[in-house]
C-alpha cells in the first residue's frame, strides 16, 4: 500500500516557535511518520525572525519520514506585514504553490497560517485539506479572545481591541473573505469541545471535528520511579508550568499562597510578565522562579509535585500541561474555565476552582491528603493512556481524514487512512 503523503503548513515549527502549537504539530508529524507516512512540513521563518529576539536557533534533527522546508525572504518584515494585511501569501506564495504541486500530496494540513498565508493559503494544493485551529485565530485577530489586553472577550469588538494591542487592523476581516475561502477546506478541527463551541459562538459557521493534543506513549517506567529519583526540591511543592504572561493567571496563586503553609510554589517558565510576578512574590521565601526548564528535568518536577496548578484566566483551546502532568501521575488544580473542566473531569484527576478561597482549599487538601493525591494521580495516568497518548490520537486523526475523504468521494484515501490508523507496531 502506498504511504500517505502529507503536507503540514504552518507559521511556526520548532525551533522557530514560541508556544505549544509548534510542538504539537511536530509531535503529530513524527507520530504519522512512525506509521509510515511521508510528512513534509512547510513553515515560515520570516515571522519568527520579525518577532523573536536574539540569534536564529539551530534546526533540530527530524526522524526518517519527516522533511522540513523553511521559507525565508530577504525582507522578512515586508513579507510578514503583507501576509498579515492581505490574508494571503504574497512574497512566498509562488514557492508554496510550487512545493505543493511538486509534492503531489494526499493531504494538505493547515495549522497556524496567520503569517504564512492567512485564509488565502487554503486554496493552495490539490489534496484533501484539513485546518487545525490551535488558537482562536479563525474568530479573533489577536488569536486568544483576550479583549483590550485586560479581560476575556464575550463579544466581537475587534477594531478597538486590535488597536489596543498595537497591531495593524486586518481589513479582510471586515469582509466575507474568510468564509469564501473556507470552502476549500474539507475538515476544520478544534482542539477541544470547548474550543469548537467557542468558534461557533463567535460566528464561525463551519462544522468542526475535535482532536486533542497528545504526548508520546508511556514506556515501561512504573509510577513508582519518582521515589527512586533524587529530589528536585527539598520541600513538598506545587508546580506551575508555562509562559509568564498576565493571561496565565499566576497573580492569583501568588496572592493566595501565603494562606497555605507547609509547601513551596515552584514556577517553571519565563516571559514578559516575569518581572511583575517576581515583584509580587518578593518577601515570600516559599515561592521559587526556576526560569526555563528542559523537558527531561521538567518531567521530574511533574512527578514529584503535589499537584500542577493551572490558573489561566483566558480561553485556552486545550492545555497541554494538564496531560503532561497526567502522564507523570500528577493531579492538577485548574481554573473552572475554558477546556479545563472537560479535561480534568474526563481524567478524574484533580480539582477545579473559581475563587481564591476554592484555590486555597484545594492546595490545602492536596497537601494534607497524600493518599488522595496518589489515587487521583493514578487515575490521571490511566486516563492519559485512554485519551491523550500517541497511539490513541494519531489513529483519531486518520479517522477524521477517512471521514472527510468519504465525503469527498475518495474511497481509496479513506481506506488507506483507516488501514494506517489500525496499524500497531
Amino acid at each position: 500500500m502506498r504511504p500517505l503523503k502529507i503536507a503540514m503548513l504552518t507559521t511556526f515549527y520548532p525551533p522557530h516557535n514560541f508556544g505549544g502549537d509548534g510542538i504539537g504539530i511536530q509531535r503529530l508529524s513524527h507520530g504519522l511518520a512512525r506509521r509510515g507516512c511521508e510528512v513534509t512540513v512547510i513553515h515560515d521563518t520570516d515571522a519568527w525572525r520579525v518577532l523573536a529576539d536574539g540569534s536564529e536557533p539551530e534546526p533540530g534533527t527530524e526522524p526518517s519520514g519527516v522533511r522540513v522546508i523553511r521559507l525565508r525572504s530577504r525582507l522578512p518584515l515586508v513579507s510578514t506585514f503583507l501576509t498579515q494585511q492581505l490574508g494571503r501569501p504574497v512574497v512566498n506564495g509562488n514557492r508554496i504553490a510550487e512545493l505543493l504541486e511538486q509534492g503531489d500530496f494526499d493531504i494538505v494540513n493547515f495549522h497556524n497560517v496567520s503569517l504564512i498565508g492567512g485564509p488565502g493559503l487554503w486554496k493552495y494544493g490539490r489534496g484533501l485539506k484539513l485546518h487545525m485551529a490551535h488558537e482562536h485565530w479563525l474568530v479573533c485577530p489577536m488569536h486568544v479572545l483576550w479583549r483590550m489586553g485586560r479581560e476575556r472577550c464575550d463579544e466581537q469588538r475587534c477594531l478597538p481591541c486590535t488597536l489596543a494591542h498595537k497591531r495593524p487592523p486586518q481589513l479582510w476581516r471586515w469582509t466575507d473573505y474568510l468564509e469564501r475561502e473556507a470552502h476549500h477546506v474539507d475538515s476544520f478541527i478544534a482542539m477541544s469541545e470547548f474550543s469548537r463551541q467557542k468558534h461557533a459562538e463567535f460566528g464561525f459557521t463551519r462544522e468542526m471535528d475535535v482532536l486533542p493534543y497528545f504526548l508520546p506513549d508511556l514506556d515501561a517506567e512504573s509510577p513508582g520511579d519518582a521515589a527512586e529519583e533524587p529530589p528536585v526540591h527539598d520541600r513538598p511543592f506545587f508546580l506551575f508550568v508555562g509562559r509568564l504572561e498576565r493571561i496565565k493567571g499566576l497573580d492569583e496563586v501568588i496572592r493566595a499562597f501565603p494562606k497555605v503553609t507547609g509547601a513551596d510554589l515552584l514556577i517553571a517558565g519565563d516571559g514578559d510578565y516575569a518581572a511583575t510576578l517576581r515583584a509580587q512574590a518578593a518577601g515570600n521565601s516559599r515561592i521559587h522562579f526556576l526560569g526555563r526548564v528542559d523537558s527531561a528535568r521538567l518531567s521530574r518536577y511533574y512527578k514529584q509535585a503535589l499537584a500542577l496548578v493551572v490558573p489561566s484566566v483566558c480561553f485556552e483551546t486545550f492545555g497541554i500541561i494538564l496531560i503532561e502532568a497526567f502522564r507523570q501521575g500528577t493531579p492538577v488544580i485548574a481554573r473552572r474555565l475554558g477546556p479545563f473542566p472537560e479535561i480534568v473531569e474526563a481524567a478524574g484527576s484533580g480539582d477545579l476552582f473559581e475563587t481564591e478561597d476554592d484555590l486555597v482549599a484545594s492546595l490545602r487538601r492536596f497537601l494534607g491528603d497524600s493518599e488522595r493525591r496518589e489515587r487521583l494521580g493514578a487515575q490521571g495516568r490511566e486516563a492519559f493512556n485512554r485519551r491523550w497518548c500517541e497511539s490513541v490520537v494519531v489513529p483519531g486523526y486518520l479517522e477524521i481524514v477517512a471521514r472527510a475523504a468519504n465525503r469527498r468521494g475518495n474511497a481509496d484515501l479513506a481506506t488507506r487512512a483507516r488501514t494506517i490508523g489500525a496499524y500497531t507496531a
